[in-house]
This record gives C-alpha cells, sequence and structure tokens, in this order.
C-alpha cells in the first residue's frame, strides 16, 4: 500500500496531485472525514485520491478548490491527471486534441470519443476488458473538457450510417447516445453530418482517420488500429486525405438531413421497446 509520507510529487502528475490535495487539506486544519464532509464525498475517497490510489475527477476538484481556497489548482491539475492515464500512445493525439483549432472527423464504425456519452463510452471500452472500467470511461469523457475552453475547437465529424444502427451497450445506451449527437443542431462549433448507406461506395472506404488543424503548426492527419496511432504530417498523406474529407462532407447528409435522420433512427431502433403482447417492456 502507498502512504502518503512517502509520496512523491515527481513520481507522476496523480502522485503531484494527491501530494497538493493534503497540503492544502492540512494547511487548513481539516481531517478527511472533514473535508469529506465539506464537499460531500467520503473521507475513504478523500484519502485514496491523497495516496494517488484514485482518480480525482474534475467535479471532485471543483469542490475541494472551493473549499479549500486553492484557486483553482485542482482543477488545472486535474486535466494533466486524467490525460496521464491515456494509453502512452494516445497521450500525443489528447494534446493534438487540446491544441487544434479545428478537427475534422470520420468515423466508419462508431460515434468518436469526443462525442460520446459517459454509457457509451464504458461500452466500448469494456469490451474483453473490464479492469479500472470506471477510471478509464472517466478519463475518455474528460477529453471533452476541450470544448469548453474559452477558444474551443471547430469540430466536424462526419458518421457512418453505420455508427447509428451499431447497437453498442444495448438501445437506451443508444437512445441517450443519439440525443446528446442532436444536443449539437444549434451548436456552430459541432457539427455532426451523416454518411448514408444510399451513398455507396465513397472516399472512406480504407477506414476512420482524423484532421487536426491549427493556427500556426502543420495539418496533422491521424489514423489508428489495434492498440496503436499514427499521426502523421505528411504533405502527400495530408494532402489525400483533406481531399477525401471533402469528398466525405459532400456525399454526407447536409446537417439539417442528418438531424432528421439522427432523430429517425433514435426513433425507429431505440425507441419504446415493446413485448410480442404490445406492452411495453422499457
Amino acid at each position: 500500500m502507498t502512504h502518503i509520507n512517502v509520496l512523491d510529487p515527481g513520481a507522476s502528475p496523480l502522485d503531484y496531485y494527491g501530494f497538493e490535495l493534503r497540503r492544502h487539506r492540512e494547511a487548513a486544519g481539516l481531517t478527511q472525514r472533514q473535508l469529506g464532509d465539506i464537499v460531500n464525498y467520503t473521507g475513504s475517497l478523500v484519502g485514496q485520491i491523497e495516496t494517488a490510489r484514485k482518480l480525482p475527477t474534475p467535479e471532485f476538484s471543483e469542490r475541494v478548490d472551493a473549499a479549500l481556497g486553492t484557486g483553482g489548482l485542482l482543477s488545472r491539475l486535474v486535466a494533466l491527471v486524467m490525460r496521464s492515464q491515456l494509453p502512452a500512445w494516445f497521450q500525443q493525439v489528447a494534446e493534438l486534441q487540446t491544441r487544434a483549432a479545428e478537427i475534422y472527423s470520420f468515423e466508419s464504425q462508431m460515434v468518436h470519443g469526443l462525442l460520446q456519452t459517459p454509457g457509451y463510452a464504458r461500452a466500448v471500452l469494456g469490451t474483453l476488458n473490464q479492469a479500472d472500467l470506471d477510471d478509464r470511461t472517466a478519463v475518455r469523457m474528460a477529453r471533452q473538457s476541450i470544448f469548453e475552453k474559452e477558444e474551443p475547437p471547430v469540430f466536424w465529424a462526419v458518421l457512418s450510417e453505420a455508427a447509428l444502427c451499431l447497437e453498442i451497450g444495448g438501445p437506451l445506451v443508444m437512445r441517450d447516445q443519439l440525443a446528446h449527437l442532436l444536443s449539437f443542431e444549434d451548436d456552430p462549433r459541432i457539427n455532426v453530418q451523416v454518411l448514408p448507406y444510399s451513398a455507396g461506395a465513397h472516399a472512406g472506404l480504407q477506414g476512420s482517420f482524423d484532421l487536426y488543424r491549427f493556427e500556426r503548426d502543420p495539418v496533422i492527419v491521424y489514423t489508428e488500429s489495434y492498440g496503436s496511432g499514427h499521426p502523421t504530417a505528411n504533405p502527400d498523406t495530408v494532402k489525400d486525405c483533406s481531399l477525401r474529407y471533402d469528398h466525405l462532407q459532400a456525399a454526407a447528409l447536409s446537417l439539417k438531413g442528418s438531424a432528421q435522420m439522427i432523430r429517425r433512427v433514435m426513433e425507429e431502433r431505440y425507441g419504446e421497446q415493446r413485448g410480442s403482447d404490445g406492452d411495453s417492456v422499457a
């Protein structure tokens, strides 16, 4: 078991967070239980976070910052903590998402991680691996904080119709996920288009990819395979994928048409479930 008195604040962002949490708590003259009572968490959880055995959440960090008057220190640190928990191969991509001014994504099978609901993300991450599922889900959801920045990126997502129909997590999870996509209808910075099956052969048949555009740096193309990510600024690859994305957007439904399809699929496939006798079962 890790003891707080030997916790090395330089070992990792999580250790540093725990060290600072304990330092500020003790400076306020509070026990772990007392702080927990103030912020509506258990003293045990406070202790686990102080000893780097549990991940803090943004909500926990905000409450403790307010209770201890830390000036937002823990809320700033929690973003680093969450990023440090990502697989090593994905940490560079998370940094690209944080710095990008514009993100263009094509997904051939599922909803992009930046647009996933907790239930959908949990179902995706839990496939074949249930270990630390709560923490891994929290880490994925924390990436979406890029949309809360003072200058959030413009995000364009082209989803294959398959992403709407592949039932991940069950009907209720899918209904919630599609409703979440519809919540962006009036947000000019987050745009969702659906590439319908009727488009036939299209420019994204080789697979999903992202384009990251920055204020000053070169454009990055990102593709992914099992357990590894592949970002590149190769001009030929960037040119090819940019052209492909233009064609995907042209073949996709309009923003309004896409919302109509998402709403229709949500109701027809994931609406109220009925048994053979016609009675509601969900």
